[in-house]
């Protein structure tokens, strides 16, 4: 049986209700966890269980993160409540298990642990009522809540509130199944105010063997806070005053503070090799970045650096890089001329 990797497309919708693609059916063998690992972009999805947050904090009503998932800045010492609904989307009378239980961000993925595993912010959350028994169609509230001490140290902390039915293996039984959605909770700890922020470094054109094109974006989290990123591409000034897209980032990519990772844009295979002005939109939540830059697509299995024709944020130092290198290139050649004259 399938687990999705991670659910960074977020949330699958099916009728009012949205199922966290961060959802999983996990078979438990003699007492061992054995999911199988899904790409994100095909989550499999038992559709046993609705989840759906009910309410944001004024204050991220615009943050695309803060209604899908709890996204929050506290300072040590503070509680917050969020309401949810569970729904029981099934011909069966259920009994939900709610809890929250640790995860993480591991290679640029936003990965979750297994079973009820712990970690500081699992343990400063609640979650009431903890079981809920619902009837066939039958949806029902209940709230999350997180007490942050007032020892808490600064940094950014990561969880999933859970909503599990099904049978785990325990000490009698070796065998079990359970199925259990989620929503993702990022909390960042800090006395200070908030920042997010990232750099769109460097862009580079490939093409696969079979002659797809791509576009790969580095990318660096120069704030405090997770990022996950998403975006879109357009293409114009092609060949013949050809354009096209826009064409999305393959999502997938959480990048931790102060981390460094690749998002991909993936093109028509039909696509002329340009050249082309490539426009790059990139976004987390409210924090956003853009970069144009001039690129051709290579032959089949190779890549080619991006010319960058409008760079913004971090990127600047990589135009910037090329000018100073031209410039010294400059002074040197008049150095030497200057130099010859003087001998002659």
């Amino acid at each position: 049986m399938k687990e999705p990797a991670d659910g960074l497309t977020g949330q699958q919708r099916t009728g009012p209700f949205m199922r966290v693609a961060l959802g999983v059916l996990t078979a438990a063998l003699v007492g061992m966890a054995t999911p199988a690992v899904a790409s994100p972009l095909e989550p499999s999805d038992p559709g046993y269980l609705g989840f759906r947050l009910l309410e944001a904090p004024v204050a991220r009503r615009d943050d695309p993160r803060a209604l899908k998932y709890i996204v929050d800045h506290l300072k040590p010492g503070t509680t917050i409540e969020r309401r949810f609904e569970v729904a029981n989307n099934s011909d069966d009378r259920r009994e939900v298990r709610l809890y929250a239980a640790a995860a993480g961000i591991k290679e640029n993925r936003f990965t979750f642990a297994d079973g009820h595993t712990a970690n500081e912010l699992s343990e400063w959350t609640k979650v009431h009522p903890a079981r809920q028994t619902l009837d066939p169609r039958e949806k029902s509230e209940a709230v999350v809540t997180i007490k942050v001490p007032k020892d808490a140290a600064p940094g950014e902390r990561y969880a999933v509130v859970w909503a599990e039915i099904g049978t785990p293996p325990d000490a009698t039984h070796n065998i079990g199944s359970v199925t259990r959605v989620g929503v993702r909770v990022y909390l960042d700890v800090s006395e200070s105010a908030e920042y997010a922020a990232f750099d769109i470094e460097k862009l580079t054109a490939i093409r696969s063997k079979e002659g797809r094109p791509s576009v790969i974006a580095d990318v660096r989290n120069s704030g405090k806070r997770a990022l996950d990123m998403k975006g879109k591409l357009h293409l114009s000034g092609g060949p013949a005053g050809l354009t096209a897209g826009s064409y999305p980032v393959i999502t997938g990519t959480t990048l931790p503070p102060g981390g460094v990772g690749t998002v991909r844009i993936d093109l028509d295979q039909r696509l002329p090799s340009g050249p082309w002005t490539a426009r790059l939109q990139l976004e987390s939540g409210t924090v956003r970045r853009s970069l144009s830059a001039r690129l051709t697509f290579p032959e089949p299995g190779g890549r080619s650096f991006a010319w960058l024709s409008d760079p913004s944020s971090g990127s600047l130092r990589y135009a910037l890089t090329g000018v100073i290198v031209t410039l010294g290139a400059a002074v040197a050649l008049l150095f030497v001329r200057q130099r010859r004259r003087g001998c002659a």
